[in-house]
């Protein structure tokens, strides 16, 4: 092994593990792939060796699926909104698009999913909504899009711009209508750790579909499971280049974390056939969960395809998960 390549592991925070039990390669590899997950920019070698984010995922989908995703998220994209801006808590620029309806009944903050977009991820869902009666904030996601940051927390620093989201929501519309917070994959990760957050008191409920435990726990599933590479000294690399973009590891927050302390009812959404994020993981948010909590499991819908898959029963569930919450008050003061 080359000096340089010594002193480059070494200053990663590994060297405890023994340089020569990690290779440079699996180094190599393991950046790589951390890149993936949190930089805005995939890195140009990954973009040459054709690692795509169905490898990732572990998805396929069909192309009417696919079709009905993009027709969908056009007309969301195209329709009468107001985009807006607010600076973070950190001080980083966060764009977001407001559509009210005319009669509101209960405002949704919408966070997106990983590499997604807020007009992708909730395009097949908005008209439900609005026809509905909520005014939606469609949040665009910290690292992606036309929000800034250069990087992605996986919901470990996104669960704090929920909250300069809410203070928005709550500045322009008053406290009095009851707010929901909603996300898919990523999205629902941010939104289950924002959980554990000191939260406005007209808060009323959660809905997570196919949210993940913890940055740790997808990544290890990614890799050992879609791209099957071994995840034993590879999670340690991952933790300390975790740490180094921003500031925060693998494992030191979770939805499970959060769940224990929150006190807002949950709606837990997933699908049996997710390949990207198991069923398995959102049993586990849902047994964590100290607030009341629902449990809608959709048979053979994979990753964020569960409306699609059951319109109807997603929508009747919702609707009743509405009916429950709006008028109860949060008491997470």
């Amino acid at each position: 092994m080359k000096i340089s390549a010594r002193k480059l592991l070494a200053g990663s925070g590994i060297a405890a593990v023994g340089v020569a039990a990690v290779g440079v390669a699996s180094y190599a590899v393991t950046r790589d792939l951390v890149k993936v997950a949190l930089d805005r920019e995939i890195p140009k070698k990954i973009k040459k060796d054709d690692i795509s984010k169905q490898q990732l995922t572990g998805c396929e989908m069909d192309s009417t699926l696919i079709d009905e995703l993009t027709t969908a998220g056009e007309k969301l994209r195209i329709c009468a909104h107001e985009t807006v801006e607010i600076i973070s808590h950190d001080g980083e620029r966060l764009v977001g698009h407001w559509r009210p309806c005319s009669k509101p009944q209960r405002i949704i903050l919408a966070m997106h999913g990983w590499r997604s977009s807020w007009n992708r991820d909730f395009g097949v869902i908005a008209d439900f909504w609005y026809e509905n009666n909520c005014s939606v904030l469609y949040a665009e996601q910290r690292g992606q899009g036309d929000s800034g940051g250069e990087y992605m927390g996986f919901g470990m620093i996104e669960r704090y711009d929920c909250l300069d989201w809410l203070n928005w929501i709550n500045e322009k519309c008053g406290n009095e209508l009851p707010v929901y917070m909603g996300g898919v994959s990523m999205g629902a990760a941010t939104v289950l750790m924002a959980s554990g957050l000191e939260l406005p008191a007209n808060v009323r409920g959660i809905v997570a579909d196919c949210g993940f435990t913890s940055a740790h726990a997808i990544w290890k599933h990614v890799a050992e499971n879609n791209l099957h590479l071994s995840y034993g000294i590879r999670s340690i690399i991952a933790n300390d280049l975790c740490k180094k973009k921003i500031n925060v590891g693998t494992n030191d927050y979770s939805t499970v974390q959060a769940l224990h302390q929150n006190k807002i009812p949950v709606l837990f959404v997933h699908g049996t056939d997710d390949h990207f994020v198991p069923v398995e993981m959102t049993y586990e948010n849902f047994k964590a969960c100290a607030a009341p909590k629902k449990l809608f499991i959709v048979p053979g819908a994979d990753h964020g395809m569960s409306y699609l898959v059951d319109r109807e029963g997603y929508e009747k569930t919702m609707k009743e998960f509405w009916r429950e919450n709006d008028q109860v008050s949060a008491n997470n003061s």
